[in-house]
Protein backbone atom coordinates (compact mmCIF):
# COMPACT_ATOMS: atom_id res chain seq x y z
CA UNK A 1 0.00 0.00 0.00
CA UNK A 2 0.72 3.75 -1.11
CA UNK A 3 -0.23 5.17 2.15
CA UNK A 4 -1.45 3.08 5.39
CA UNK A 5 -3.41 4.08 8.58
CA UNK A 6 -2.11 2.99 12.03
CA UNK A 7 -4.18 3.43 15.26
CA UNK A 8 -2.77 3.72 18.82
CA UNK A 9 -4.00 5.11 21.91
CA UNK A 10 -6.39 7.48 19.76
CA UNK A 11 -3.74 8.80 17.16
CA UNK A 12 -4.56 7.74 13.98
CA UNK A 13 -1.29 8.22 11.63
CA UNK A 14 -1.77 8.45 7.71
CA UNK A 15 2.03 7.43 6.39
CA UNK A 16 2.82 7.89 2.70
CA UNK A 17 5.17 5.26 1.57
CA UNK A 18 6.04 5.13 -2.12
CA UNK A 19 9.74 5.57 -1.87
CA UNK A 20 11.82 6.91 -2.53
CA UNK A 21 9.96 10.36 -2.65
CA UNK A 22 6.41 10.11 -1.74
CA UNK A 23 5.44 11.02 -5.26
CA UNK A 24 1.42 11.44 -5.06
CA UNK A 25 0.43 9.53 -8.00
CA UNK A 26 -3.31 8.68 -8.76
CA UNK A 27 -3.44 5.74 -7.05
CA UNK A 28 -1.65 7.20 -3.92
CA UNK A 29 -4.60 10.52 -3.91
CA UNK A 30 -7.24 7.62 -3.91
CA UNK A 31 -5.75 6.09 -1.33
CA UNK A 32 -5.34 8.98 0.53
CA UNK A 33 -9.04 9.93 0.49
CA UNK A 34 -9.94 6.17 1.40
CA UNK A 35 -7.91 6.69 4.64
CA UNK A 36 -9.21 10.09 5.41
CA UNK A 37 -12.17 8.99 5.34
CA UNK A 38 -12.09 5.52 7.50
CA UNK A 39 -10.05 8.03 10.26
CA UNK A 40 -13.03 10.38 9.99
CA UNK A 41 -15.54 7.84 10.40
CA UNK A 42 -13.07 5.58 13.19
CA UNK A 43 -14.59 6.40 16.26
CA UNK A 44 -11.08 4.90 17.66
CA UNK A 45 -9.35 7.84 15.87
CA UNK A 46 -9.50 10.97 17.75
CA UNK A 47 -6.52 12.94 16.24
CA UNK A 48 -4.41 12.00 12.91
CA UNK A 49 -0.95 12.67 12.24
CA UNK A 50 -0.36 12.98 8.50
CA UNK A 51 3.81 11.52 7.90
CA UNK A 52 6.07 10.78 5.01
CA UNK A 53 8.39 9.15 6.53
CA UNK A 54 12.46 10.45 8.62
CA UNK A 55 13.54 11.51 4.88
CA UNK A 56 10.87 13.41 3.23
CA UNK A 57 7.64 13.73 3.48
CA UNK A 58 6.06 14.14 -0.39
CA UNK A 59 8.15 15.61 -2.76
CA UNK A 60 4.75 16.31 -4.98
CA UNK A 61 2.77 14.71 -7.75
CA UNK A 62 4.11 12.24 -10.18
CA UNK A 63 5.44 14.06 -13.01
CA UNK A 64 5.98 10.97 -15.41
CA UNK A 65 2.48 10.26 -15.21
CA UNK A 66 0.82 13.59 -15.38
CA UNK A 67 3.17 14.34 -18.68
CA UNK A 68 1.72 11.59 -20.25
CA UNK A 69 -1.99 13.36 -19.27
CA UNK A 70 -3.75 15.81 -21.64
CA UNK A 71 -6.29 18.51 -21.61
CA UNK A 72 -9.37 15.83 -21.61
CA UNK A 73 -7.83 13.49 -18.95
CA UNK A 74 -6.84 16.39 -16.47
CA UNK A 75 -10.32 17.72 -16.91
CA UNK A 76 -11.75 14.35 -15.93
CA UNK A 77 -8.95 13.57 -12.86
CA UNK A 78 -8.66 17.08 -11.48
CA UNK A 79 -11.48 17.07 -9.41
CA UNK A 80 -10.92 13.46 -7.85
CA UNK A 81 -7.53 15.53 -7.47
CA UNK A 82 -8.58 17.88 -4.96
CA UNK A 83 -11.06 15.48 -3.21
CA UNK A 84 -8.56 13.48 -1.99
CA UNK A 85 -7.05 16.77 -0.41
CA UNK A 86 -10.36 17.92 0.67
CA UNK A 87 -10.86 14.78 2.48
CA UNK A 88 -8.31 15.02 4.57
CA UNK A 89 -9.18 18.90 5.19
CA UNK A 90 -12.75 17.97 6.69
CA UNK A 91 -11.71 14.87 8.96
CA UNK A 92 -13.72 16.83 11.60
CA UNK A 93 -10.32 15.89 14.43
CA UNK A 94 -6.93 17.73 14.97
CA UNK A 95 -4.98 17.16 12.36
CA UNK A 96 -1.28 17.86 12.89
CA UNK A 97 1.26 16.79 9.57
CA UNK A 98 5.30 15.77 10.67
CA UNK A 99 7.30 17.51 7.77
CA UNK A 100 10.62 16.17 7.20
CA UNK A 101 12.60 16.45 4.14
CA UNK A 102 11.00 18.01 1.07
CA UNK A 103 6.83 19.02 1.29
CA UNK A 104 6.76 20.39 -2.08
CA UNK A 105 3.84 20.52 -4.95
CA UNK A 106 1.16 18.29 -3.81
CA UNK A 107 3.25 17.31 -0.77
CA UNK A 108 2.57 21.00 0.60
CA UNK A 109 -0.59 21.04 -0.65
CA UNK A 110 -1.07 18.46 2.04
CA UNK A 111 0.81 19.90 4.79
CA UNK A 112 -1.47 23.01 4.19
CA UNK A 113 -4.78 20.42 4.65
CA UNK A 114 -3.84 19.87 8.40
CA UNK A 115 -4.54 21.97 11.77
CA UNK A 116 -1.16 22.24 12.41
CA UNK A 117 2.43 21.87 10.94
CA UNK A 118 5.79 20.92 12.40
CA UNK A 119 8.90 20.67 10.41
CA UNK A 120 12.22 18.94 10.76
CA UNK A 121 14.82 21.92 10.66
CA UNK A 122 15.93 19.40 7.39
CA UNK A 123 12.50 20.22 6.07
CA UNK A 124 12.22 22.57 2.62
CA UNK A 125 8.45 24.10 1.26
CA UNK A 126 7.32 25.23 -1.88
CA UNK A 127 4.89 25.11 -4.60
CA UNK A 128 7.16 24.81 -7.49
CA UNK A 129 4.26 24.21 -10.57
CA UNK A 130 4.94 27.42 -12.25
CA UNK A 131 8.36 25.92 -13.40
CA UNK A 132 6.25 23.04 -15.11
CA UNK A 133 4.12 26.06 -16.68
CA UNK A 134 1.73 25.19 -14.10
CA UNK A 135 -0.30 26.94 -10.83
CA UNK A 136 -0.74 24.49 -8.17
CA UNK A 137 -3.75 22.43 -8.68
CA UNK A 138 -4.93 20.31 -5.33
CA UNK A 139 -5.68 23.42 -3.30
CA UNK A 140 -2.76 25.19 -3.03
CA UNK A 141 -3.73 28.56 -4.74
CA UNK A 142 -6.41 28.32 -1.58
CA UNK A 143 -5.07 27.35 0.92
CA UNK A 144 -1.64 28.62 1.02
CA UNK A 145 -3.46 32.36 1.03
CA UNK A 146 -5.84 31.64 3.87
CA UNK A 147 -2.75 30.43 5.62
CA UNK A 148 -0.18 33.08 5.16
CA UNK A 149 -1.88 36.00 2.94
CA UNK A 150 -1.62 36.74 -0.36
CA UNK A 151 0.93 38.73 -1.23
CA UNK A 152 3.11 36.11 0.48
CA UNK A 153 1.60 33.04 -1.17
CA UNK A 154 2.05 35.30 -4.34
CA UNK A 155 5.61 35.27 -3.72
CA UNK A 156 5.77 31.34 -3.43
CA UNK A 157 3.32 30.63 -6.04
CA UNK A 158 4.63 32.96 -8.72
CA UNK A 159 8.72 31.90 -8.36
CA UNK A 160 8.11 28.49 -7.45
CA UNK A 161 11.03 29.09 -5.10
CA UNK A 162 11.83 26.53 -2.04
CA UNK A 163 12.14 27.50 0.97
CA UNK A 164 13.67 26.32 4.32
CA UNK A 165 12.08 25.39 7.49
CA UNK A 166 13.03 28.43 9.33
CA UNK A 167 11.65 30.62 6.87
CA UNK A 168 8.80 28.42 6.46
CA UNK A 169 8.37 29.18 10.32
CA UNK A 170 8.75 33.09 9.53
CA UNK A 171 5.99 33.06 7.08
CA UNK A 172 3.73 31.06 8.69
CA UNK A 173 3.74 27.97 6.67
CA UNK A 174 4.74 26.17 9.33
CA UNK A 175 4.14 26.50 13.17
CA UNK A 176 6.93 24.78 14.99
CA UNK A 177 10.53 23.61 14.05
CA UNK A 178 12.13 21.03 15.80
CA UNK A 179 15.64 18.49 15.13
CA UNK A 180 14.62 16.54 12.15
CA UNK A 181 14.36 13.21 14.48
CA UNK A 182 12.12 14.67 16.69
CA UNK A 183 9.58 15.36 14.25
CA UNK A 184 6.77 12.74 14.12
CA UNK A 185 7.60 12.07 18.42
CA UNK A 186 6.46 16.00 18.82
CA UNK A 187 3.62 15.30 16.11
CA UNK A 188 2.13 12.57 17.75
CA UNK A 189 2.48 13.97 21.06
CA UNK A 190 0.93 16.65 19.82
CA UNK A 191 -2.24 14.68 18.54
CA UNK A 192 -2.21 12.41 21.51
CA UNK A 193 -2.80 15.10 23.98
CA UNK A 194 -5.75 16.24 21.64
CA UNK A 195 -6.95 12.66 21.73
CA UNK A 196 -7.55 12.72 25.01
CA UNK A 197 -9.90 16.24 24.81
CA UNK A 198 -13.46 16.43 24.38
CA UNK A 199 -14.24 15.08 20.93
CA UNK A 200 -17.26 17.03 20.20
CA UNK A 201 -15.76 20.08 21.32
CA UNK A 202 -13.16 19.74 19.17
CA UNK A 203 -14.51 18.68 16.22
CA UNK A 204 -17.05 22.55 16.69
CA UNK A 205 -13.99 24.39 17.48
CA UNK A 206 -12.94 22.97 14.03
CA UNK A 207 -16.00 23.37 12.12
CA UNK A 208 -16.17 26.80 13.42
CA UNK A 209 -13.18 27.91 12.54
CA UNK A 210 -12.83 26.80 8.64
CA UNK A 211 -16.12 27.71 7.92
CA UNK A 212 -15.60 31.45 9.38
CA UNK A 213 -12.57 31.50 6.95
CA UNK A 214 -14.79 30.44 4.35
CA UNK A 215 -17.67 32.82 4.64
CA UNK A 216 -18.72 36.10 5.88
CA UNK A 217 -18.09 36.88 10.01
CA UNK A 218 -22.48 36.93 10.70
CA UNK A 219 -21.76 33.36 9.03
CA UNK A 220 -19.49 32.25 11.00
CA UNK A 221 -20.83 33.64 14.39
CA UNK A 222 -23.92 31.78 13.20
CA UNK A 223 -21.74 28.62 12.83
CA UNK A 224 -20.17 29.34 16.35
CA UNK A 225 -23.24 29.98 18.00
CA UNK A 226 -25.28 27.04 16.80
CA UNK A 227 -22.18 25.16 18.27
CA UNK A 228 -21.93 26.68 21.53
CA UNK A 229 -25.12 26.05 22.19
CA UNK A 230 -25.14 22.71 21.49
CA UNK A 231 -22.43 21.52 23.28
CA UNK A 232 -24.53 22.17 26.58
CA UNK A 233 -25.91 18.98 25.54
CA UNK A 234 -22.89 16.73 26.08
CA UNK A 235 -22.16 14.78 28.70
CA UNK A 236 -18.26 16.20 28.15
CA UNK A 237 -19.36 19.69 28.71
CA UNK A 238 -21.17 18.55 32.40
CA UNK A 239 -17.80 16.44 32.96
CA UNK A 240 -15.54 19.57 32.24
CA UNK A 241 -17.80 21.90 34.27
CA UNK A 242 -18.55 19.68 37.13
CA UNK A 243 -14.33 19.37 37.25
CA UNK A 244 -13.25 22.56 37.01
CA UNK A 245 -16.12 23.56 40.13
CA UNK A 246 -15.02 20.34 42.30
CA UNK A 247 -11.09 20.12 41.57
CA UNK A 248 -10.12 23.47 39.44
CA UNK A 249 -9.42 24.02 35.73
CA UNK A 250 -7.96 21.86 33.14
CA UNK A 251 -8.29 18.68 35.35
CA UNK A 252 -11.38 17.35 33.59
CA UNK A 253 -11.10 13.51 31.80
CA UNK A 254 -13.05 12.98 28.68
CA UNK A 255 -14.15 10.00 27.24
Amino acid sequence: MTVTLEVAEGVGTIRLDRPPMNALDTATQDRLKELAEEATAREDVRAVVLYGGEKVFAAGADIKEMEAMDHTAMVLRSRALQDSFTAVARIPKPVVAAVTGYALGGGCELALCADYRIAGENAKLGQPEILLGLIPGAGGTQRLARLIGPSKAKDLIFTGRQVRADEALTLGLVDRVVPAAEVYEQAHAWAARLAKGPALALRAAKESVDTGLETDIETGLAVERSWFAGLFATEDRQRGMRSFVEDGPGKAKFL
